[in-house]
């Protein structure tokens, strides 16, 4: 029963930061970098 306590927390844990991220704006700035780093990839960049 503990594994699932712990399991159940660390959930609640892990979707209160995802939430945090978007509210914060996070998901716009990993979207510039990713492209950032593909155009460099590819040369362009």
């Amino acid at each position: 029963m503990k594994t699932n306590a712990a399991a159940l927390w660390l959930a609640i844990a892990g979707a209160a930061l995802i939430g945090a991220g978007i509210w914060l704006g996070q998901p716009a700035a990993v979207l510039a970098k990713a492209a950032r780093i593909c155009l460099e990839c590819v040369g362009i960049g």
